[in-house]
């Protein structure tokens, strides 16, 4: 048995040294680390002696495992959950080794042994004991340390609010700064915070899981008076007591989701009237995934029948032909005066001619059509003729929108046009307000100016995030300006009056691709005067996996790429791009403490591979698929070329570049730097064994609050939480029943002076969090 134990032992280490030194010769011809193969050839080695009951054969390991925690601390310093996959799978068989089980057919024994041979046992004993001890002190600096650098407290000029404890708009005001007055709860108590009530939709019981890779439940419920007001992802409109969660009413629009890759609706619009109407003086718009308007009473949930027939106008017309699910609205119209103003989304990476990005505005008071923004026409073109369309595929504007009232004008976070990885079919027009924020004139429509975040987008790089109005001190004077946060991680500073900037932005020189028929940008923009939150590019090092094998098929996989930064243009080789087009920023955009002067900012990092596929080859993959649909592959008709792109991972399906991959900063708007910066969640809900490697990938956003309380769940484990806003530091964190990929809210009761934080858990399809229907309370106990 002695020696079978043996064979084992030894086959394994001969196995595991075959793989890791073919393939790290393959990564030494490819320009790369030289360790994988030196490291095979020592596992080889080591387990050959072993098996023929050599004892050299573990002294080979041991020296192995010597060079291999040298290596590690070398190439990636005390960084625990770098160093882990590189030295905890070797130090463990290491440790195996000194076992008796094992000593004893070597010839090591556990009695006393000759001087020199106990000599060498001890020394091994103590290398061993060494690589526990420096993964451990790792591990505790990884676990026990959070980067904090709290500054002195500075003040900004109150942004357009409303008045009241209220949330009446998705970023609770036209400024969406997401901070709220209330300040019940503190760092000092917020570990206090229970359940108050928890309310089911029914939505994912009724449609789940037909729906399972679609359904996103990314809403924010708004609070008007004792009401808390929301969607579904099938676009039922709830309205809950605001103290119980008890249903006061809901409306079913019975939207038709055939077709519809992403089930979305992430609010409501709420407007009250300042003149009377024929009903409905206070009403909630709500946008579906069919391509309706609706208008319902706000009390009631009747539909208002003075908005355009039967209390619904159709968003459809004017784009002609539109295939079901190439073009809805997931977000909610931004009221300004007796405007909504509303866009659209429209699918990624079809074709060409997909329907308008056009953004129009609707009386909120009739539904009537009051004007467009579309590219392709004149400025105050006004309605379309009979006949006419809107220009079919410009740019669109998906995400949410931002006001100033004072200024008449309305914020657009702006898209691509379609389709996003190949732009040598774009226009002019289509160039200059893709990838943008533009002003448009409230009255009008008219454009009053545009600031562009990338030009020439061809990485999906779409401004997702709402932008955030505040007014701030510069020069002197206090200055009303917009910050834009993006998915490539730059946050903008600029006058929300005219565009320009307020913090430096330098126009860098840019890759240059090879594609015919493409033209590229030899600039893009970075804002060099405000932090940056691009992160680094990545390096060989920077390759990471569960074991040393899938690390090594990582950085095989790199060295095959084409990477030169986070501007690398798509080509017909296989391509990194760096951060990937789920972005760093998206739509959760970031919050700002009004009193305190800081802007909460929580980013994720997940590289994309992406390869430019010619029309032939994808012509061939299209049809061998039965017209299903290659996976990862968008077709991009009307264009050259097909695009295959998707998350670089390893084949355990893990991340292949090193964590952490999700953080949370506060930015002092002041002094424009960084006041500190920690991981936020962990992987508990999808690693085996519930492992919880810290920073992980987020989708929604923060709410902020006078308290001092910093409220996000976002993460992909099933936690709401709560920081310092200060400090940075984690106080709190509350179970959900599902994914928390909503941005919260919070406010006091007027009936009890009760503080409440809200978050819908309804999990995300695409990001695999564990799906569901709540609506959740937190508050203080009695």
């Amino acid at each position: 048995m002695a020696r079978i134990g043996l064979w084992l032992l030894g086959g394994f280490l001969a196995l595991v040294g075959l793989a890791l030194g073919l393939g790290g010769g393959w990564l030494i011809q490819l320009g790369g680390s030289p360790y994988y193969l030196i490291t095979g050839l020592g596992c080889v080695a080591s387990g050959v002696l072993i098996c023929r009951g050599k004892r050299s054969g573990v002294w080979i390991y041991l020296a192995v495992l010597a060079g291999t925690i040298a290596w590690a601390f070398w190439e990636v310093g005390a960084d625990f959950w770098q160093l882990l996959p590189r030295v905890g799978g070797p130090l463990a068989i290491g440790i195996y080794m000194l076992m008796p089980w094992v000593q004893r057919p070597l010839g090591g024994g556990t009695s006393p042994a000759a001087p020199g041979r106990k000599g060498r046992s001890t020394a091994a004993a103590v290398m061993a004991v060494a690589g526990v001890a420096a993964l451990g002190g790792a591990g505790w600096l990884a676990f026990g340390h959070v980067a904090l650098s709290a500054q002195d407290q500075a003040a900004t000029a109150a942004p357009i609010g409303a008045g009241g404890d209220d949330w009446p708009e998705f970023g609770r005001t036209a400024s969406a700064t997401r901070y709220s007055p209330a300040s019940q709860i503190t760092p000092e108590n917020v570990d206090r915070l229970t359940v108050a009530w928890t309310y089911r939709t029914g939505d994912i019981a009724a449609n789940y899981p037909a729906t399972k890779s679609a359904f996103m439940f990314e809403a924010t419920p708004i609070k008007v008076g004792d009401s808390l007001i929301f969607c579904t992802p099938h676009d039922i409109v709830i309205s809950l007591d605001a103290d119980t969660g008890k249903e006061r009413w809901r409306h079913d629009p019975k939207a038709n989701d055939s077709g519809v890759a992403m089930l979305v609706c992430r609010g409501v619009s709420y407007f009250e009237a300042q003149e009377p109407v024929a009903d409905c003086p206070r009403r909630v718009l709500v946008a579906t995934i069919d391509g309706r308007m609706i208008a319902l009473d706000a009390d009631s949930g009747q539909r208002c029948q003075s908005f355009g027939r039967n209390g619904e106008i159709s968003l459809l017309d004017g784009l002609g032909p539109v295939t079901p699910g190439f073009q809805y609205a997931t977000s909610p119209a931004t009221i300004i005066g007796n405007a909504a103003v509303i866009g659209g989304f429209v699918l990624d990476g079809v074709a060409t001619d997909l329907p308008s990005g056009v953004v129009r505005a609707f009386d909120a008071r009739n539904g009537k059509f009051l004007w467009a923004w579309d590219i392709g026409r004149p400025e105050g073109a006004g309605a379309l003729k009979p006949g006419e369309i809107f220009t079919p595929g410009t740019p669109n504007a998906w995400t949410l929108f931002s006001a100033d009232p004072k200024l008449g004008l309305v914020y657009v976070p702006t898209g691509n046009s379609t389709p996003d990885f190949f732009g040598g079919t774009r226009t002019a027009a289509a160039d200059r307000y893709s990838s943008s924020v533009v002003a448009l004139d409230a009255a009008t429509g008219a454009a009053r100016w545009s600031f562009q975040t990338v030009h020439h987008d061809l990485w999906d790089y779409d401004v997702g995030s709402q932008p955030v109005l505040v007014d701030l001190p510069v020069g002197g004077q206090i200055v009303p300006a917009l910050i834009q946060p993006t998915k490539h991680g730059e946050v903008y500073l600029l006058d929300r009056r005219n565009g320009k900037p307020l913090a430096t932005v330098e126009e860098r020189p840019a890759p240059q691709g090879d594609i015919p028929g493409e033209r590229y940008s030899p600039t893009q923009p970075w804002s060099t005067g405000m932090p940056s939150f691009t992160p680094p590019p990545l390096t060989e090092a920077n390759m990471w996996g569960a074991t040393p094998l899938d690390q090594l098929w990582c950085r095989i996989q790199f060295r095959q790429m084409d990477y030169q930064g986070k501007y690398t243009p798509p080509s017909v080789r296989r391509t990194l791009q760096y951060p990937g087009n789920f972005g760093v920023i998206d739509w959760g955009s970031v919050a700002v403490d009004e009193g305190r002067g800081l802007m909460v900012v929580n980013t994720s990092y997940m590289p994309l591979t992406v390869r430019l596929v010619p029309r032939a080859e994808a012509d061939r993959l299209m049809a061998a698929s039965a017209g299903n649909g290659h996976k990862g592959l968008s077709p991009q008709r009307g264009t050259p070329y097909a695009v295959d792109f998707a998350p670089f991972l390893s084949p355990l399906g893990l991340p292949c570049n090193a964590p952490p991959w999700g953080k949370l900063a506060a930015v002092d708007l002041k002094s424009r730097k960084l006041v500190w910066e920690t991981t936020l969640g962990t992987t508990q809900d999808h690693a085996p064994l519930g492992i919880a490697v810290p920073g992980v990938f987020n989708l929604g956003g923060a709410a902020v609050t006078k308290g001092g309380v910093s409220f996000i769940a976002a993460t992909i484990d099933n936690y709401l939480r709560a920081f310092d806003t200060r400090t940075g530091k984690e106080l709190w964190k509350g179970r959900l029943p599902a994914g928390g990929q909503a941005s919260p809210l919070t406010y006091t009761s007027g009936r009890t002076g009760k503080q409440y934080v809200v978050i819908a858990a309804g999990g995300h399809g695409f990001m695999g969090t564990t799906p569901g229907d709540h609506v959740v309370a937190y508050a203080l106990p009695d």
